[in-house]
């Protein structure tokens, strides 16, 4: 017994001594890691960015071909199966359709699928198809296809593409303009916070006055006024990396005020007055002394800022102020969702309202836990 006590003393004595000696990022992570809806959200947050990166190789088709399937326009998603009422298989396989019309169908496009043996199309895994380029190299090896036709397992739109490829692509092109909208916002942040902050004043008025000005300017007013100024020649890149830059111009005083704050009560401490005695300048000190002293709280409101980002974007495109296709984002994908012939006959255009609604949902969950993990008071308020 005696030998069980002390060597639980040990185990006690050296998980205080690690929480003593742990570095802030240690300790966020371990007051994270407890957090069971901030962990799911980040798994679901990880799996979605994945999938936007590697979209070309996990889709089977190039999502910017209209016409793709000129045979299945608004086409209902093809649903794997291993059984029917021919028998099991050890593939899964999706059926052949055929579109037609005539007298009885009112001269209306109908598919009639084929369910016999004959009509089953098998999922192959690998194939070769459409080439694309991905981290520099090109490949044209796919996740998934089938032996003939093709597969759409989220459906088609109007234009024959594959709602499954366009999803994911749309995806990756929501996060890319996030990030760069909030890289652009941070740069700005550190920047006019970090100057406002230091050096106070004059200079933070004058800063301040600034920030408030930028606060006060709506966004969609905004936008609508840049639109009308876009020409039309534009390219689709060159419309992404626009929206990308004014986002980022909007979306950096809130956390330049934060950084301002906290600047202002650090800029008196002792180790400040000994690198000023020192004779660094200060930008150095701004730099390497006063920013480092929060970089976790940096980083979480860098966290929460992306679904506001995201969100931004999704919302100018939805309403036709922002991308546009054949560019594939989230935004885009939603307005095909607005007429009621849509709601009552294609409810599978509706499938990438749901991964727009859990990646959003993942940002929140994840930016809550962090910013809950980085409050160093957060374990005495439980």
């Amino acid at each position: 017994m005696t030998e069980l006590s002390s060597s639980g003393a040990n185990v006690d004595q050296k998980l205080k001594e690690a929480y003593f000696t742990a570095s802030q990022g240690q300790l966020i992570w371990t007051r994270f890691k407890k957090q069971k809806a901030a962990m799911v959200g980040a798994a679901v947050l990880i799996m979605l960015i994945l999938s936007g990166i590697f979209a070309p190789f996990l889709t089977p088709y190039d999502p910017t071909i209209t016409g793709r399937n000129a045979d299945y326009l608004n086409g209902a998603p093809n649903v794997p199966s291993f059984c029917d009422d021919n028998g099991c298989s050890l593939r899964p396989f999706i059926y052949s359709h055929e579109r037609s019309r005539s007298i009885k169908t009112n001269f209306r496009w109908v598919t009639e699928i084929d369910t016999s043996l004959e009509g089953r199309r098998y999922l192959t895994f690998l194939p070769q198809g459409d080439s694309y380029t991905l981290f520099g190299l090109k490949f044209n090896t796919h996740l998934f296809g089938v032996d003939k036709g093709k597969v759409h397992i989220f459906g088609t739109d109007s234009t024959g593409k594959d709602i499954y490829s366009r999803t994911l692509q749309a995806i990756n092109t929501s996060l890319a303009v996030g990030t760069i909208g909030v890289f652009i916002a941070f740069v700005l942040a550190l920047i006019i916070g970090g100057v406002s902050g230091y050096y106070g004043g004059k200079i933070d008025s004058v800063l301040q006055m600034i920030t408030d000005a930028v606060r006060t300017i709506p966004t969609i007013p905004l936008f609508m006024a840049l639109a009308a100024f876009i020409p039309d020649t534009w390219s689709s890149e060159t419309r992404f990396l626009f929206i990308s830059i004014i986002l980022g111009f909007v979306g950096w005083p809130t956390l330049a005020r934060r950084v301002r704050t906290h600047l202002l009560t650090e800029r008196n401490q002792e180790y400040v007055l000994a690198a000023q005695l020192c004779g660094a300048k200060p930008g150095h000190i701004i730099r390497r002394h006063l920013l480092p002293s929060f970089t976790s709280y940096i980083i979480v409101d860098l966290v929460i800022s992306f679904p506001y980002m995201v969100l931004s974007e999704t919302g100018l495109s939805f309403i036709g102020l922002g991308l546009k296709d054949p560019v594939n984002s989230l935004g885009v994908m939603l307005q095909n969702v607005t007429s009621a012939d849509v709601l009552l006959n294609y409810q599978w255009y509706f499938i990438p309202v749901f991964f727009f609604i859990t990646l959003v949902l993942a940002f929140v969950f994840v930016g809550d836990g962090l910013r809950d993990a980085a409050d160093p008071y957060s374990d005495s308020k439980k």
